[in-house]
Protein backbone atom coordinates (compact mmCIF):
# COMPACT_ATOMS: atom_id res chain seq x y z
CA UNK A 1 0.00 0.00 0.00
CA UNK A 2 2.16 2.76 -1.06
CA UNK A 3 2.10 5.87 -3.52
CA UNK A 4 -0.83 7.81 -4.80
CA UNK A 5 -2.18 7.03 -7.84
CA UNK A 6 0.39 10.32 -9.64
CA UNK A 7 3.06 8.74 -7.84
CA UNK A 8 2.72 4.89 -8.48
CA UNK A 9 1.70 5.77 -12.77
CA UNK A 10 4.52 7.66 -12.98
CA UNK A 11 6.66 5.40 -11.03
CA UNK A 12 5.48 2.49 -13.60
CA UNK A 13 6.44 4.48 -16.40
CA UNK A 14 9.74 4.93 -15.60
CA UNK A 15 10.21 1.18 -14.81
CA UNK A 16 8.58 0.79 -18.28
CA UNK A 17 10.62 2.76 -20.18
CA UNK A 18 13.67 2.01 -18.26
CA UNK A 19 12.47 -2.00 -18.74
CA UNK A 20 12.41 -1.38 -22.31
CA UNK A 21 15.88 -0.14 -22.93
CA UNK A 22 17.56 -3.15 -21.20
CA UNK A 23 15.82 -5.13 -22.87
CA UNK A 24 16.16 -8.08 -20.29
CA UNK A 25 16.46 -11.54 -22.09
CA UNK A 26 14.51 -14.51 -20.54
CA UNK A 27 13.27 -11.92 -17.52
CA UNK A 28 10.07 -11.26 -17.20
CA UNK A 29 8.98 -8.28 -15.13
CA UNK A 30 5.56 -8.31 -13.33
CA UNK A 31 4.62 -4.64 -11.23
CA UNK A 32 2.11 -5.45 -8.71
CA UNK A 33 0.32 -2.11 -8.05
CA UNK A 34 -2.84 -1.44 -5.89
CA UNK A 35 -5.64 -1.44 -7.57
CA UNK A 36 -6.26 2.03 -8.17
CA UNK A 37 -3.64 1.91 -10.54
CA UNK A 38 -4.35 -0.76 -12.53
CA UNK A 39 -5.97 0.98 -15.38
CA UNK A 40 -3.85 3.13 -15.88
CA UNK A 41 -0.52 1.39 -15.64
CA UNK A 42 -1.75 -1.17 -17.91
CA UNK A 43 -2.44 1.75 -20.56
CA UNK A 44 1.08 2.48 -20.57
CA UNK A 45 2.96 -0.79 -19.92
CA UNK A 46 4.48 -2.17 -23.00
CA UNK A 47 7.53 -3.70 -21.59
CA UNK A 48 6.47 -4.81 -18.45
CA UNK A 49 3.56 -7.10 -17.27
CA UNK A 50 0.49 -5.82 -14.41
CA UNK A 51 -0.60 -7.88 -11.70
CA UNK A 52 -3.27 -7.05 -9.10
CA UNK A 53 -2.31 -7.94 -5.36
CA UNK A 54 -5.68 -9.56 -4.47
CA UNK A 55 -9.33 -10.84 -6.06
CA UNK A 56 -11.78 -11.59 -4.12
CA UNK A 57 -14.01 -15.14 -3.50
CA UNK A 58 -16.71 -13.79 -5.27
CA UNK A 59 -17.81 -13.54 -9.30
CA UNK A 60 -19.69 -10.15 -8.15
CA UNK A 61 -22.78 -8.83 -6.00
CA UNK A 62 -23.15 -7.19 -2.80
CA UNK A 63 -19.61 -7.16 -1.57
CA UNK A 64 -18.96 -3.72 -0.70
CA UNK A 65 -15.23 -2.88 -0.86
CA UNK A 66 -14.55 -6.21 -2.71
CA UNK A 67 -12.57 -6.09 -6.22
CA UNK A 68 -13.32 -9.35 -8.52
CA UNK A 69 -11.15 -11.55 -10.50
CA UNK A 70 -13.06 -10.09 -13.90
CA UNK A 71 -12.46 -6.59 -12.96
CA UNK A 72 -8.71 -7.04 -12.29
CA UNK A 73 -8.86 -8.54 -15.54
CA UNK A 74 -10.73 -6.17 -17.47
CA UNK A 75 -7.58 -3.76 -16.98
CA UNK A 76 -5.53 -5.64 -18.49
CA UNK A 77 -4.03 -7.49 -16.34
CA UNK A 78 -2.04 -10.60 -16.64
CA UNK A 79 -1.26 -11.62 -13.28
CA UNK A 80 -2.94 -11.76 -9.63
CA UNK A 81 -0.89 -12.13 -6.45
CA UNK A 82 -2.60 -14.60 -3.77
CA UNK A 83 -1.92 -15.59 -0.37
CA UNK A 84 0.82 -13.24 0.23
CA UNK A 85 1.30 -13.69 3.84
CA UNK A 86 -0.14 -10.14 4.94
CA UNK A 87 -3.39 -11.15 3.65
CA UNK A 88 -2.54 -14.26 5.57
CA UNK A 89 -1.72 -12.93 8.48
CA UNK A 90 -3.31 -9.57 8.94
CA UNK A 91 -7.04 -10.40 7.01
CA UNK A 92 -7.44 -14.29 7.64
CA UNK A 93 -7.22 -15.54 4.49
CA UNK A 94 -7.23 -19.23 4.81
CA UNK A 95 -6.16 -21.92 2.40
CA UNK A 96 -10.14 -22.17 1.83
CA UNK A 97 -10.32 -19.02 1.39
CA UNK A 98 -7.34 -19.04 -1.51
CA UNK A 99 -9.05 -22.17 -2.91
CA UNK A 100 -11.90 -19.70 -3.60
CA UNK A 101 -9.25 -16.88 -4.93
CA UNK A 102 -7.45 -19.39 -7.45
CA UNK A 103 -10.41 -20.71 -9.05
CA UNK A 104 -12.12 -17.15 -9.75
CA UNK A 105 -8.56 -16.35 -11.31
CA UNK A 106 -8.18 -18.94 -13.51
CA UNK A 107 -11.99 -18.46 -14.77
CA UNK A 108 -10.22 -14.93 -15.69
CA UNK A 109 -7.44 -16.23 -17.80
CA UNK A 110 -5.39 -14.65 -14.74
CA UNK A 111 -1.70 -15.96 -14.07
CA UNK A 112 -1.08 -16.46 -10.41
CA UNK A 113 1.51 -15.72 -8.43
CA UNK A 114 0.53 -17.74 -5.24
CA UNK A 115 2.35 -17.08 -2.29
CA UNK A 116 3.56 -19.60 0.49
CA UNK A 117 5.77 -19.48 3.46
CA UNK A 118 6.10 -20.07 7.16
CA UNK A 119 6.75 -17.65 10.65
CA UNK A 120 9.53 -17.28 13.01
CA UNK A 121 7.99 -19.62 15.27
CA UNK A 122 7.62 -22.46 12.75
CA UNK A 123 10.97 -22.09 11.04
CA UNK A 124 12.78 -21.96 14.26
CA UNK A 125 10.50 -25.58 15.93
CA UNK A 126 11.90 -27.11 12.41
CA UNK A 127 8.33 -27.39 10.33
CA UNK A 128 8.74 -25.37 7.13
CA UNK A 129 8.75 -27.59 5.61
CA UNK A 130 5.72 -29.19 6.72
CA UNK A 131 3.97 -25.60 6.68
CA UNK A 132 5.47 -24.87 2.94
CA UNK A 133 3.54 -28.38 1.79
CA UNK A 134 0.45 -27.79 3.45
CA UNK A 135 -0.17 -24.58 1.72
CA UNK A 136 0.74 -25.85 -1.58
CA UNK A 137 -1.27 -29.07 -1.21
CA UNK A 138 -4.16 -27.31 0.42
CA UNK A 139 -4.42 -23.98 -1.69
CA UNK A 140 -3.23 -25.79 -5.29
CA UNK A 141 -3.00 -28.96 -5.78
CA UNK A 142 -6.65 -29.73 -6.85
CA UNK A 143 -6.30 -27.95 -10.06
CA UNK A 144 -5.33 -30.79 -13.18
CA UNK A 145 -1.64 -30.31 -14.30
CA UNK A 146 -3.05 -27.72 -17.04
CA UNK A 147 -3.99 -25.55 -14.54
CA UNK A 148 -1.61 -25.52 -12.59
CA UNK A 149 0.72 -24.60 -15.36
CA UNK A 150 -0.57 -21.01 -14.73
CA UNK A 151 0.43 -20.93 -11.28
CA UNK A 152 3.66 -19.11 -10.43
CA UNK A 153 5.19 -20.05 -6.62
CA UNK A 154 6.31 -17.07 -4.69
CA UNK A 155 8.32 -18.54 -1.08
CA UNK A 156 8.06 -15.87 1.24
CA UNK A 157 10.37 -16.61 4.85
CA UNK A 158 7.86 -14.42 6.73
CA UNK A 159 10.44 -14.06 9.39
CA UNK A 160 12.39 -12.35 6.89
CA UNK A 161 10.14 -9.51 5.45
CA UNK A 162 10.28 -6.11 6.69
CA UNK A 163 12.68 -7.38 9.93
CA UNK A 164 16.33 -6.79 8.26
CA UNK A 165 16.63 -10.68 8.41
CA UNK A 166 17.12 -12.56 5.11
CA UNK A 167 17.60 -16.39 4.94
CA UNK A 168 20.28 -17.45 3.29
CA UNK A 169 21.26 -18.04 -0.27
CA UNK A 170 21.52 -22.11 0.96
CA UNK A 171 18.43 -21.67 3.02
CA UNK A 172 16.24 -20.19 0.28
CA UNK A 173 17.76 -22.38 -2.11
CA UNK A 174 16.85 -25.39 0.32
CA UNK A 175 13.50 -24.92 0.41
CA UNK A 176 13.28 -23.80 -3.06
CA UNK A 177 14.23 -27.43 -4.07
CA UNK A 178 12.19 -28.54 -1.44
CA UNK A 179 9.15 -26.97 -3.32
CA UNK A 180 10.06 -28.32 -6.34
CA UNK A 181 10.44 -32.13 -5.14
CA UNK A 182 6.47 -31.48 -3.82
CA UNK A 183 4.98 -29.94 -6.89
CA UNK A 184 7.24 -32.90 -8.81
CA UNK A 185 5.55 -35.65 -6.35
CA UNK A 186 2.11 -34.03 -7.07
CA UNK A 187 2.17 -33.31 -10.96
CA UNK A 188 5.62 -34.95 -12.13
CA UNK A 189 9.27 -33.43 -12.63
CA UNK A 190 8.52 -32.09 -16.30
CA UNK A 191 5.57 -29.85 -14.87
CA UNK A 192 7.96 -29.06 -11.68
CA UNK A 193 10.92 -28.05 -13.77
CA UNK A 194 8.31 -25.94 -15.78
CA UNK A 195 6.82 -24.01 -12.43
CA UNK A 196 8.54 -20.73 -11.79
CA UNK A 197 9.51 -20.42 -8.20
CA UNK A 198 10.05 -17.07 -6.86
CA UNK A 199 11.86 -15.77 -3.54
CA UNK A 200 10.00 -13.14 -1.53
CA UNK A 201 12.08 -12.62 1.91
CA UNK A 202 13.86 -9.12 1.75
CA UNK A 203 15.29 -9.62 -1.70
CA UNK A 204 17.04 -6.53 -2.71
CA UNK A 205 19.99 -4.88 -4.92
CA UNK A 206 22.78 -6.06 -2.45
CA UNK A 207 21.97 -9.90 -2.28
CA UNK A 208 19.66 -10.43 -5.48
CA UNK A 209 23.04 -11.54 -7.51
CA UNK A 210 23.78 -14.67 -4.79
CA UNK A 211 19.59 -15.65 -4.11
CA UNK A 212 19.68 -15.68 -7.92
CA UNK A 213 22.93 -17.75 -8.34
CA UNK A 214 21.07 -20.79 -6.71
CA UNK A 215 19.78 -23.10 -9.37
CA UNK A 216 16.21 -23.40 -7.85
CA UNK A 217 15.91 -19.81 -7.25
CA UNK A 218 13.85 -18.64 -10.51
CA UNK A 219 13.16 -15.11 -9.37
CA UNK A 220 12.46 -12.58 -6.90
CA UNK A 221 9.07 -11.59 -5.63
CA UNK A 222 10.02 -7.66 -4.87
CA UNK A 223 8.82 -5.68 -1.98
CA UNK A 224 10.42 -2.30 -0.76
CA UNK A 225 13.11 -2.36 -3.17
CA UNK A 226 10.75 -1.90 -5.81
CA UNK A 227 9.63 1.36 -4.95
CA UNK A 228 12.69 2.93 -5.90
CA UNK A 229 13.54 2.23 -9.88
CA UNK A 230 17.58 1.94 -9.56
CA UNK A 231 17.07 -0.59 -6.72
CA UNK A 232 14.43 -2.27 -8.67
CA UNK A 233 16.53 -2.52 -11.94
CA UNK A 234 19.39 -3.51 -10.09
CA UNK A 235 17.24 -6.53 -9.26
CA UNK A 236 16.66 -7.31 -12.50
CA UNK A 237 19.91 -7.04 -14.00
CA UNK A 238 21.04 -9.44 -11.02
CA UNK A 239 18.34 -12.04 -12.84
CA UNK A 240 19.52 -11.57 -16.21
CA UNK A 241 22.64 -12.15 -15.25
CA UNK A 242 21.57 -15.82 -14.14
Amino acid sequence: MNKTLQEGVELAKEVNGRVKALAPKNVTVVLGTPFIHLADVNKTADSVEVAAQNCATEVSGAYTGEVSAAMVASTGCRYVILGHSERRSYYGETDEVLVKKVERALENKLEIIFCVGEVLAEREAGKHFEVVKSQLAKGLFQLSAEQFAHVVVAYEPVWAIGTGKTATSAQAEEIHAFIRETIAAQYGKTVAEDTTILYGGSCNAKNADELFSQPDVDGGLIGGASLKADDFLAIITARENH
